[in-house]
């Protein structure tokens, strides 16, 4: 234990100045630390350690501890794993958040510190439990699935006609040539992460030398290297019509238990609403939640007991034969917005001291020894402000308001917006140093007062289950943030309404109902900065609505048109290439030069008449101001 820690140690008095990732491998019981250079290279049969240090904007950092299990780990070096990152946790002062994960289940917290994805190779390194076996072989045709459109997840799969389908994007990975299977059902978004996992494979196992191809699900044209790859599964035959419906690790369904751990044994705590008061700061907790198992440590148990807890939390997830759920183990005071939100009664400030008693005894330990720790045994200051910043690698969930209720969209769905109707978005991220929320209502512009309201009061109240902790935006159609843009990644809005309300208000008003359909016709502008940040609107389809410095795609069922203006940019084009793989993924599409469209073209349109050439200018955003209001006999005043 103390070389081990030792070792450690002497890493961490650099890691506490440094942002980036440190490594270590579970060999012979000990914890061995992984050079650079092989940072992302796992094996199924070993456990690895890996502590992510962020720098914060004051000054100070903030770390995150993962254990990752490979599938033919031990028992045994899963234990070890596990005390080793209690005792790095210590180490560290008990303030860092750690999770476990296993091969084929990771978090995309997790997925996110390797690019473009890790793909586990077979065996491992000889341990004191067992000796792993390296088999030199000829080079074997492999094939993988992708999965995720912000971090990759990518699994090696039987290479085998049955795992091919609609939804998900394959590679397949020969001697001579790399292969990309785009399932009909795929993202534009999983497809160019695909790309990116493509080109590692062509670097790591041929040198950056071999052939690489697409093959689209659904084309039926003659091109010689579907013909290939269709001819290494036996020749081409429909796959099955099929949804193929994921698992996306939420139990919405399954209820909280809170446990209390005592020594070896685990105890249902009996209470109807769960309350910060519940927990004590001299033991350690379970919050089962189905996928996620939390792990409470109460500030003033000792290294033993913490230790326990997490054996404890992988033989209950064992004996409950749950491979799937996530174990994240949480010190007293650094509590995520998600573990929180848990409870019903949490306060909204917790006095808590630092503790440095772990970090202390390790470093008298290490003095005495000759070593200088004094990078290590003083904790990183607190922040006094945090500034988030917003990207696309956080987690999306995406509801439409049907009349006074909220109804959820799939990952398919969460993407397309109808202009009749209203939504609610979560956005969870992560910030400085604690995860952060965000809570928003889009009003498409021809949305019903009604759905309005409802959209208001369900995202109220879904701030207040947060406990205060989430911010709360209002967005309007054509009033979009960047921010906004820059979450949803590719949004495509449509003409009319999906939403009960809007229907109702149709029917009973006499309005001519424009709602999209698929298979009538339509006009949409595409536009956006990139790939992470693109829209298809759906615009009144007549001549008047182009404009020469936007791309446009018309379709009228299988009549597919895409209109280049003569002002529009090369990434415009590119946008327009992936907003079809969206719109009409099974369709080609004609090529229209502003200047020379056919007349077709213009008959679909109406008529053929002017129309501007000057890009569309977004509003300014003004300066930020803030208004304290008082409330005095019913009357406001700002």
């Amino acid at each position: 234990l103390v070389n081990t820690l030792v070792s450690m140690m002497l890493q961490l008095s650099s890691l506490t100045t440094l942002s980036g990732l440190e490594i270590w491998r579970i060999e012979k019981l000990q914890a061995v630390s992984v050079p650079r250079k092989s940072h992302g290279k796992f094996f199924t049969g070993d456990c690895y350690i890996i502590l992510k240090t962020s720098a914060l904007k004051n000054g100070s950092f903030c770390q995150e501890i993962h254990y990752w299990l490979g599938k033919d780990t031990s028992q045994d070096e899963a234990g070890i794993a596990v005390i080793k990152t209690v005792e790095l946790d210590a180490a560290l002062g008990g303030r860092a958040v750690q999770y476990r994960e296993v091969q084929g289940n990771e978090t995309e917290k997790f997925l996110s510190y390797f690019k473009p994805c890790i793909i586990p190779e077979e065996g491992g390194a000889a341990s004191g439990f067992r000796q792993a076996v390296v088999n030199e072989r000829e080079y074997v045709a492999r094939l993988f699935v992708c999965k995720g459109k912000h971090t990759v997840q990518v699994k090696e799969v039987p290479f085998a006609r049955a795992s091919l389908n609609h939804d998900d994007i394959l590679i397949l990975d020969t001697k001579s040539k790399i292969f990309q299977f785009n399932g009909l059902n795929s993202s534009i978004q999983e497809r160019a992460k695909a790309l990116e996992v493509v080109q590692y494979l062509k670097d790591a196992n041929h040198e950056g030398k071999c052939d690489v191809a697409v093959v689209d699900d659904g084309k039926l044209m003659a091109d010689a290297d579907a013909g290939e790859f269709w001819g290494l599964f036996g020749g081409f035959a429909p796959l099955p019509k099929k949804t193929f419906s994921e698992l996306d690790g939420k139990d919405n369904d399954f209820p909280s238990k809170l446990l209390c751990v005592n020594e070896d044994q685990t105890f249902p705590l009996d209470c109807e609403d769960l309350t910060r008061e519940l927990l004590d700061s001299t033991k350690c907790y379970f919050l089962d939640c189905g996928s996620e198992l939390y792990v409470w440590m109460g500030r003033e148990t000792v290294l033993e007991d913490r230790k326990q807890a997490g054996l404890a939390a992988e033989e209950l997830l064992r004996e409950g034969n749950r491979p799937r759920s996530h174990i994240i183990r949480l010190m007293e005071g650094f509590e995520t917005v998600i573990f929180r939100s848990k409870f019903s009664k949490w306060p909204k400030k917790v006095e808590t001291v630092v503790s440095v008693e772990s970090r202390g005894k390790v470093a008298a330990l290490l003095k005495r020894q000759g070593f200088n720790v004094r990078g290590v045994a003083k904790a990183a200051p607190l922040k006094e402000e945090s500034q988030a910043h917003i990207d696309c690698t956080g987690n999306l969930q995406v509801w439409r308001v049907n009349d006074c209720e909220k109804t959820f969209l799939s990952f398919y769905e969460q993407c397309k917006f109808y202009s009749g109707d209203c939504y609610i978005f979560q956005y969870s991220y992560r910030g400085d140093d604690e995860e952060n929320c965000l809570i928003g209502t889009w009003f498409g512009q021809k949305s019903i007062e009604e759905e309005r309201s409802a959209a208001t009061s369900l995202a109220h109240m879904m701030v207040d289950s947060l406990k205060f902790e989430a911010v709360l935006v209002r967005l309007y159609e054509g009033k979009e943030s960047i921010e906004f843009f820059t979450i949803f990644q590719n949004l495509v809005i449509f003409k009319g309404g999906a939403s009960t309300g809007y229907k109702k208000y149709v029917s009973e008003n006499g309005t001519e109902d424009d709602t999209y359909s698929d298979n009538g016709v339509a006009l949409f502008r595409v536009q956006g900065s990139g790939p992470e940040n693109m829209q298809a609107i759906q615009v009144d389809t007549a001549a008047p609505s182009l404009n020469s410095s936007y791309c446009y795609i018309l379709h009228d069922g299988d009549t597919l048109f895409t209109w280049v203006g003569n002002l529009s940019s090369s990434m415009d084009h590119g946008l327009a290439e992936r907003q079809l793989d969206v719109l009409k993924p099974n369709l080609q599409s004609r090529l229209l030069k502003e200047g020379s469209e056919s007349d077709q073209f213009w008959k679909l349109l109406g008529s053929k008449c002017e129309y501007p050439r000057q890009k569309i200018a977004r509003d300014q955003e003004s300066d930020s101001r803030l208004f304290s209001c008082t409330f005095s006999k019913g009357k406001k005043s700002s």
